[in-house]
């Protein structure tokens, strides 16, 4: 078991690369690189979409990459990275095991109520379904919040809103891919696919409008930046549309689960944004209220890392927590090796 005292994990997501080493007690220690990286028994390696084929930890060898290859148009902003890092990684250490662990695994059960689209079933034969993303950071939230109905809002630069029922995913924003749901950082979220269409038809390229719906669109389409601190403390016109739009869209989402969940015991903030702006929550709580969220204005505004936000009188618990994506890998890995 030496061989897993240190576990290397990688998390390629859309705006960062982040690397730590988890050993067996659960503690992260932060690695600069790959290159400076220390030799290690097993790696893990956080991988976006899995598809219709991967749904568990997966040892990684050729065909499994060739596989994940195949996925990248699904979700290019995370999947090339993290096939990227794979390569590498495997070259720098080939006599390690590297293990890819899958964000969509945890949605596998949204039941068909939840993930079926009204298609024809020619498209639906052909894989097209609500899939989930963000898996690894709801599943941690939800083991630090065990209630039965919990809804946590990832907010990085994905956005997603997930019902949690007794620890398993009912439901979430994110879709086929992580285009769909709420605005994010460059990405659109939801869109009437008729303007979609009508775009097409009316001279935008294929190739113009993807790029658009993941690299030009949310908060930078909106108002140029994706830097919600910045807009935060920008007073133009745009930029407060463009965080009034977020929040709201967000807020919608958190009632659409709870009508999920049939209620809602718990909120959680995470990820990124969801972690440090108390702006931001306090403007999509603000819109909860029929829910039974009351939130502690000065709790939230001195918060440091992570804690409870919400009110004496709230019926609802208001919860930060800090993001542990690389310790649910590293015991995916274990669990897979062990």
């Amino acid at each position: 078991m030496a061989v897993l005292s240190d576990v290397l994990v990688v998390n390629a997501g859309s705006t960062s690369l982040k690397l730590s080493l988890v050993d067996d007690d659960e503690r992260s220690h932060p690695v600069d690189s790959l290159t400076t990286a220390p030799e290690v028994g097993a790696i893990g390696h956080r991988v976006v979409h899995g598809g219709e084929r991967f749904s568990a930890p997966t040892l990684i060898d050729d065909a499994v990459t060739t596989e994940l290859a195949s996925l990248l148009e699904l979700a290019p902003l995370h999947n090339a990275p993290a096939l990227a890092a794979i390569t590498e990684s495997r070259a720098r250490f080939p006599a390690a095991a590297q293990v890819a662990v899958f964000d969509t695994a945890f949605h596998h059960t949204i039941p068909a109520v939840a993930r079926t689209y009204a298609l024809p079933r020619r498209f639906r034969d052909r894989g097209i379904r609500r899939f989930g993303f963000h898996g690894l950071s709801i599943a941690w939230a939800a083991e630090q919040i065990p209630v039965d109905r919990l809804v946590v809002c990832h907010l990085g630069g994905g956005v997603s809103v997930t019902a949690v029922a007794g620890g398993r995913s009912i439901d979430t924003t994110m879709g086929f891919t992580p285009l769909e749901g709420v605005p994010m950082g460059t990405r659109a979220g939801s869109v009437d696919p008729g303007a979609l269409l009508h775009l097409l038809r009316h001279g935008v390229e294929l190739d113009e409008l993807g790029h658009a719906l993941e690299h030009e669109s949310g908060l930078v389409g909106l108002a140029g930046s994706d830097d919600v601190s910045a807009l935060a403390g920008d007073l133009s016109a745009d930029a407060v549309l463009a965080l009034d739009i977020y929040c709201y869209r967000i807020a919608q989402a958190v009632a659409a689960m709870a009508a999920s969940l049939g209620g809602l015991d718990a909120l959680a903030f995470t990820a990124g944004v969801g972690e440090h702006s108390a702006q931001i929550r306090a403007q999509v709580c603000s819109r909860l209220g029929h829910l039974g969220v009351s939130l502690d204005e000065a709790a939230n505004d001195s918060l440091s890392g992570e804690g409870a936000i919400d009110a004496p009188a709230s019926t609802v618990q208001v919860r930060v927590v800090h993001a542990r994506e690389d310790v649910i890998v590293a015991r995916a890995v274990r669990g897979l090796l062990d």
